[in-house]
């Protein structure tokens, strides 16, 4: 044989069959390659390609010049497989019951051959319903919704999605507000709503008789008065409450409005927890009043306990009053103005609604 061109002969031809190889048969290609171009030494063409040398041997064995298919992965099925014993018949059959109780199974069915004297086991009827699913004999019924379908909601005028991007760092950024169904008499039915920052754990609650926009409205003021940091953003759920006039009122003041994607309430987690904690520690262990703005006087006092008195292990057992007044200190830089902030940094307007109740009926008195 003469090299004049200093290629292979037929060098088109292998690689064109090289080619036609797939990605892992062009893989063996170049072991052999390797081994046959390195003095067929099997151990370094192994460690060369990260492969054990029963594997190589494999392959080699298996291994063609002339017909570089022999390199390509072999079907895995067996040469003799298993023929079907049920008889047409018998599949007709199972394809009658199918089709006559689209909803029943291979459990089913084999009872329903049973009574019939052809007794058959389960696997037997899910093979030869499989088998007429393949051959396209047996199709699946096509569904009728008779339940009443979903109220497709009106599409939301300002309120939205809460961005992923945006994640509160401080308080105000984000305050979940939810409602609380309360049934303290058998035919006495009030709802509660409730408010949380999801940074400080500073918590706003308020009674009312029903869950309307007009209420939500009403302790959306509440909320902002009893609030000592600006509100700059709030997550509701899809209720009907949190619609219509109070969307407006948020607009109005410009509050963002993020509302939760439908049947999502663990995105709205932290106020979850706040009704709970809410139900425990107040209403389970104290004697609450009927009346909605008694029991509210009564909610405030425990509203002022919560943010005021009670340690949050989220906050390092610090209260939410705490922690306010640590973030204000932190935020704002000492100077002669904020000398009234250093002497009382909890902010004027929360702490007259906190202190004056309980200073006039003297249930707690105030450090200075």
């Amino acid at each position: 044989m003469q090299i004049r061109s200093g290629k292979l002969p037929q060098a088109r031809q292998l690689a064109r069959l090289g080619q036609e190889l797939g990605r892992a048969g062009q893989l063996r290609l170049q072991w052999m390659t390797h081994y046959l171009t390195q003095g067929r030494n099997a151990a370094f063409t192994c460690r060369h390609f990260g492969i054990s040398r029963q594997t190589f041997y494999r392959w080699w064995r298996r291994y063609d010049p002339h017909d570089l298919s022999t390199l390509e992965a072999r079907s895995h099925r067996p040469h003799h497989r298993r023929q079907p014993t049920w008889s047409i018949a018998l599949a007709d059959r199972v394809l009658r019951l199918r089709g006559q109780f689209p909803r029943w199974g291979k459990d089913k069915l084999v009872v329903l051959l049973g009574r019939e004297g052809r007794h058959l086991s389960t696997s037997m009827v899910g093979r030869i319903l499989a088998h007429l699913k393949r051959r396209g004999l047996l199709v699946e019924p096509l569904t009728q919704r008779v339940t009443a379908s979903r109220r497709r909601r009106a599409p939301r005028p300002y309120a939205v999605r809460k961005p992923k991007e945006y994640q509160p760092s401080q308080p105000g950024d984000l305050v979940e507000v939810d409602t609380l169904e309360l049934r303290l008499l058998p035919n006495l039915v009030l709802k509660q709503f409730t408010a949380r920052d999801v940074v400080s754990r500073w918590d706003v609650c308020e009674v009312h008789s029903r869950a309307t926009a007009t209420a939500a409205t009403l302790f959306l003021d509440t909320l902002l008065a009893r609030t000592p940091f600006p509100i700059r953003a709030l997550q509701v759920d899809g209720g009907s409450e949190f619609e219509a006039l109070f969307e407006e009122a948020c607009q109005q003041r410009g509050l963002r409005l993020f509302v939760l994607p439908p049947r999502s309430p663990k995105l709205n987690g932290a106020v979850e927890r706040a009704q709970r904690t809410h139900t425990e520690e107040f209403y389970e262990v104290t004697p609450c009043s009927y009346q909605i703005a008694a029991l509210n006087q009564e909610l405030q006092n425990w509203e002022r306990i919560y943010n005021t008195i009670r340690p949050h292990q989220a906050l390092d057992y610090r209260t939410p009053q705490e922690f306010v007044t640590q973030w204000q200190a932190e935020r704002k830089p000492k100077s002669v103005t904020n000398l009234l902030d250093e002497y009382n940094p909890f902010p004027l307007q929360a702490f007259l609604v906190y202190n004056l109740p309980a200073l006039n009926s003297q249930q707690w008195s105030v450090r200075c």
